[in-house]
Order: C-alpha cells, then sequence, then structure tokens
C-alpha cells in the first residue's frame, strides 16, 4: 500500500493525460489567485515601496546575508512563532505539504502509468508528507488555535480565515483515505477520489479568498522587516507613549491609562488557559 502510485493506478481507468492536465490546471490556478491577490492586497507595491525608501533614507546593508539570515531563521525554522508547539506544528505542516505536493507531481508527471513503475521511495514519501500534514494541522486545528485554547471557541466553528487550513486538511485526508481504500480493493475508494478532487481544487482554486498565498508573503515581509532593521528605516516609526492625550484616552478603563505601553506583552509570560 505505502509503495504504489495511486495515480498511476487510475490510469487503468482514466487516460494518464487526465491528472496531468488537473495538477497543471491547479498550479495556473495559484498563479493566477497569487497575481489576483497581490493586486488586491497592493503587496507587491508596498514591497517596492518600502525598497525605495531604504534606498533613499537607510544606511547600506549587505542584503545577501540578510536574505540568508531570513531564508534559516523566518523561512526554514519558522523563528517567527514565539509558542513551541505552534512552531513544530507548523514546521510539520510545511514540510509535509511541500513533500506532499512535489511527491504528488513527480507520480503524476514521471511515473503516470503502471508501464512506467514507481520507485517505492517516491509513493512512501508522499504518505509521510500526508501524514506530517494531517499530524501538524489536526494539532493545530484542535489544540493550538486562538479561538479554541485561549477563548474556549468549537473547534468544529468555521470563518473565512479557516479556508486554507480546512481546505489543505481535507484534500491530504481524502487523498490518503482514497490511496488506502484503492488499495484494498474497494469500490468506495472512488467515491473518496472525486471528494479528494473537490478539495484539492478547492485548496488551490481558493487561493484568492484563503490564506495560501501568505507563503509567498511571509518571506518577503520577514526579509523587509529586517532589512529595515539593519538600514535603520524602522527608526523613523513615530514613539508611541502616555504623555501623548490621544494615547491616554484611548483606553476606556482608567486602570490603563497610566500603565506602560508594553503592558500588554505580559500575555507571552503565561499559558492562555483562564476560562
Amino acid at each position: 500500500m505505502f509503495s504504489s502510485n495511486a495515480f498511476a493506478a487510475v490510469s487503468g481507468s482514466l487516460p494518464a493525460g487526465f491528472m496531468q492536465g488537473y495538477v497543471a490546471l491547479m498550479i495556473l490556478a495559484v498563479i493566477v489567485g497569487t497575481i489576483a491577490d497581490m493586486i488586491h492586497k497592493g503587496s507587491a507595491k508596498y514591497f517596492f515601496a518600502n525598497a525605495r525608501k531604504s534606498r533613499a533614507q537607510g544606511k547600506p546593508v549587505d542584503k545577501a546575508s540578510i536574505a540568508v539570515k531570513t531564508l534559516a531563521v523566518d523561512v526554514l525554522a519558522s523563528g517567527e512563532f514565539c509558542n513551541p508547539r505552534r512552531r513544530v506544528a507548523h514546521l510539520l505542516t510545511m514540510y509535509g505539504f511541500i513533500l506532499y505536493v512535489v511527491t504528488t507531481a513527480i507520480m503524476v508527471f514521471v511515473y503516470p502509468t503502471a508501464a512506467t513503475p514507481t520507485p517505492a521511495v517516491v509513493p512512501q514519501l508522499w504518505w509521510l508528507g500526508g501524514l506530517m500534514v494531517m499530524a501538524g494541522g489536526y494539532w493545530f486545528w484542535f489544540f493550538i488555535r486562538v479561538d479554541v485554547a485561549a477563548e474556549g471557541s468549537s473547534p468544529l466553528r468555521l470563518m473565512r480565515a479557516d479556508l486554507f487550513i480546512v481546505s489543505m486538511l481535507a484534500s491530504v485526508t481524502t487523498g490518503l483515505l482514497w490511496a488506502w481504500l484503492q488499495a484494498s480493493g474497494s469500490a468506495a475508494s472512488w467515491v473518496f477520489f472525486v471528494l479528494y478532487l473537490l478539495a484539492t481544487t478547492v485548496l488551490f482554486c481558493g487561493v484568492y479568498w484563503s490564506k495560501f498565498a501568505h507563503m509567498f508573503f511571509k518571506p518577503a515581509a520577514a526579509f523587509d522587516k529586517r532589512i529595515a532593521e539593519a538600514d535603520g528605516t524602522n527608526m523613523n516609526l513615530p514613539t508611541l507613549g502616555r504623555d501623548d492625550p490621544a494615547q491616554r484616552e484611548r483606553h476606556s478603563m482608567e486602570l490603563l491609562r497610566d500603565a506602560p505601553m508594553d503592558m500588554g506583552l505580559g500575555i507571552k509570560r503565561e499559558a492562555p488557559r483562564h476560562y
């Protein structure tokens, strides 16, 4: 089961070009959705404006070393997360999804039929990637999400912001169930194959409405932040203090009007289990 190419087995009932065309359409959908998201949010415009600001106002910096540090710390190690459980869940999901998608493409395009035997390691890595996504994704969904862990909301409560994680988990879960049922010879495998295609279509065609594109934007944002810290342009931001009447009056509670500006950071020192 773990060594068989489920996509090659489908070629006995469907043309090999069906899955290849489907994957190509999903890649196109991600590209179009990401570009549309960039135009809608003005992300590229913002980053280019910041780059011009850095060149005009900031001191010279070694951008190559900053890029390497951004890649090593913020991207590969998810260094932005203070919560170690959140970081591990994110790393499991991220690396699992990359492994899952890459091995899917290899099986679909390189070994599309039984006539081109698939090395056992490829489907094994596909299963490993899928299980990593499920471990990290379901751990996050049921136990780590802020609205569940801290606010006591039901894990079944859905919002638009959940579209990415829900569709990704649905795609991977139905995909693995389809492969397992297919290897077992169950007729129900076709039901899960259809569900797999539906969930995958929502995942890749919903980029414009979901958080899918964050995997492209967040590295750029992390790099931009490190550049601003290195060249000093972040020092141009206004400093907030309680001596500013507007800052004093923004709180309705008298207690907070004279509190330190960083008072709220204490929440990082305790587990969010107040309910």
